[in-house]
């Protein structure tokens, strides 16, 4: 019964292990713990931009991995793409911000 409770013990851990390490990130993927970090910038600055009265946020496509926010759509001026980066990089956690925007 001793010897049972051993390899039950020993399989748990393999188990557990095994979850940890799936969670852990790469340099081509997130780690859970990384991707809900990520939603969360991701979310702010979409907040951030929505509540900018002067941008249309809904032609304004936000994405972040790894803290990296990618803005992409379309805008009427220079001036809204400069106002949209700069509320971007004002988020804590944005880490630096890639501008595809393009204009109309």
């Amino acid at each position: 019964m001793k010897q049972l409770s051993k390899y039950l013990s020993a399989f748990f851990l393999a188990i557990a292990l095994v979850s940890v390490v799936g969670c852990a990130s790469t340099s081509k993927q997130e780690g859970t713990g990384e991707y809900i970090d990520d939603s969360v910038i991701t979310t702010k600055v979409k907040a951030a931009i929505f509540n900018e009265p002067s941008l249309k946020s809904a032609e304004i496509n936000v994405e972040t991995y790894k803290g990296v926010v990618q803005l992409s759509g379309f805008v009427n001026s220079q001036a809204d793409i400069s106002k949209a980066v700069e509320l971007a990089r004002s988020v804590k956690g944005v880490t630096s911000v890639k501008n595809d925007m393009r204009l109309k």
